[in-house]
């Protein structure tokens, strides 16, 4: 099942600085569906990687808290 439309319309309007947070079920249900979970395979984090891309937003997976997070990268902070 791919990222659902609501998605897209979150990250197109994301704010600067302001994270979209994905539990890691949902990015391997999203990106890479049965490619194994806990963690995310490393299909699953490139395709979220790409998708984010998509819509100038930064992917960084954090195994420790089993979420992605999409945002909006600011220049010289």
């Amino acid at each position: 099942m791919p990222a659902p439309k609501e998605m897209d319309s979150a990250l197109t309007n994301l704010p600067l600085r302001i994270g979209a947070y994905v539990p890691d079920d949902l990015l391997e249900d999203w990106f890479a569906p049965g490619t194994g979970m806990n963690p995310p395979s490393k299909t699953a984090l490139a395709e979220a990687a790409a998708y984010g891309r998509q819509f100038e937003c930064e992917f960084k997976y954090y195994p420790e808290r089993k979420e992605g997070v999409f945002w909006k990268w600011v220049p010289a902070i």
